[in-house]
Parts: structure tokens; sequence; C-alpha cells
């Protein structure tokens, strides 16, 4: 595989080097990378959905910062933007969205041509391409299922960015090219029915559940680890794998 086309200048930054990052959020998201590492156990590569039951939960702006924390141990890292019907994952590197994933799977480009560089050292992406008619179809044809198999020999992490399971089943129609999927929900926001029928909808498919990220959490005041919580079972019962503090400000709910 060629290596993947050269950057463009980022204008926006996940984790800025420039020391005004909150460390809260860099310690929360490490602490999800190492807990994955755990609930993702095997060799080679290890292959994870990020989604969410609703939108606006924050599951795109979530994926992104993991990615960047795997990237970070050094580990050679993909993400995929799959939400071919409202794709934001090319804004937060500040990249096109074309050519992508709908048109390497469309044949009209060839995958390099999609696969691009970001900011961050041994972090590459794929984002969603030209909005198709059949997102679902191309997510769980033949030819994702390869190419998905091709990506897993050059890379040790592979997330992948899908629609809300409660909206569209993109996610399940792509669970069997995964490991596993990550479920992000909105503190305040996320019900207990929603987040029962997403799991639901998981099991039905045979998908593993790896954990939830619970977003959006407000700090207390003192110690950010204070909204930090551990252990087999947490607020959704035994899918309570993994948790953030506040990483998303209120003003950015807009972002999925």
């Amino acid at each position: 595989m060629s290596k993947p086309k050269r950057k463009r200048e980022s204008r926006r930054v996940i984790f800025p080097e420039n020391g005004m990052t909150n460390f809260s959020v860099q310690e929360a998201f490490n602490a999800v990378r190492t807990n994955l590492q755990f609930a993702v156990s095997k060799k080679g590569c290890r292959r994870v959905i990020v989604t969410s039951a609703l939108p606006y939960e924050g599951k795109t702006t979530c994926c992104a910062y993991l990615a960047v924390a795997l990237s970070q141990m050094k580990a050679k890292t993909l993400v995929i933007d799959c939400d071919m019907r409202k794709p934001t994952m090319h804004k937060l590197f500040s990249h096109w969205s074309i050519p992508g994933l709908s048109d390497v799977l469309g044949g009209m480009f060839e995958l390099e041509e999609a696969l691009q560089e970001t900011q961050y050292e041994n972090l590459h992406a794929i984002f969603s391409g030209t909005i198709p008619p059949n997102p679902g179809e191309l997510l769980g044809s033949a030819a994702m299922a390869e190419l998905i198999e091709k990506l897993s020999e050059e890379y040790d992490y592979i997330l992948m960015d899908t629609p809300p399971v409660n909206v569209v089943s993109d996610a399940i129609a792509l669970s069997p090219a995964a490991d596993g999927i990550m479920l992000v929900a909105w503190s305040g926001h996320s019900t207990h029915p929603e987040m029962a029928q997403a799991l639901s909808s998981i099991e039905f498919a045979n998908a593993k559940v790896l954990g939830v990220v619970l977003n959006g959490v407000e700090p207390s005041k003192g110690s950010g680890y204070k909204n930090y919580r551990y252990g087999k079972y947490g607020k959704y019962g035994k899918y309570g794998g993994y948790y953030s503090s506040n990483y998303y400000s209120k003003s950015s709910n807009s972002e999925k």
C-alpha cells in the first residue's frame, strides 16, 4: 500500500500542542484507550465501531479523540468516517471529504487516493466521500469487508464512526467486519429506554458491546477525576465499561 496523501494545513486541532489542552480530557481518553485494549485482547488489528443511540451525543468527536489517544502511544491508527449520511469527521481534521469511503467502494477512486494523513503522527483517515443513495448496503457489502481486511494488514487499530443505531441500521450492517461496538451516551440526554433499544439491536445482530462512553458530564468543583467511573457495572448495567469526563463543551453539542 502506498503512502497516504500529504496532509492539509489544519485549522482545528483536537489535542493542541501549545499546553492549552485540558488535562482531564486527555486522561479520560487515555482511560478509554486502556479499557479498549483489555476489551479487545487479540493479536493483529483491532477494529471498533463507534456509534450512539441517537444523534447529537458526541460519537464523532469521541471517535476522533480516541483515535488521537491511540496514535499517541505509537499505535498505527486509522479512523474511517462510515457515516455517509451526515458526515462531519472531515471537519474535525480540516480535510475535504472527497475522495472518501463511498468513492472507493463505488470504484470511482483507488484506496490510496482516499487514504489521508492527519496532523498527528501514526494517525491516518478515510473520510466519508460522496453521499451515496445506499449507505447501509455499501457498509454491509462484500467490498467493504474486503477493504477492512486489507486495511487490517497495515494498522494496529481501525475506528469506524457510524450513524446512530436507533435511527438507521448502518452500524449493524458493518458489525461483522468489527471486533465490537462502543456506544456513546450523553449525560442528561440519553435515556434508559433508548440505550436499551440500542443494546438490544446490537445483541440481536450477535455483535459484541465493548462498553459505553458517558459524554458531557459536568465536572465537579475541584478534581476532574471525581467524574471518572470504572468497573464492570455502570449506569447502563453490565455494559458500563468506560466513561469520560467533560471534554465536550455545551456550545459544541451540535456535533454528532
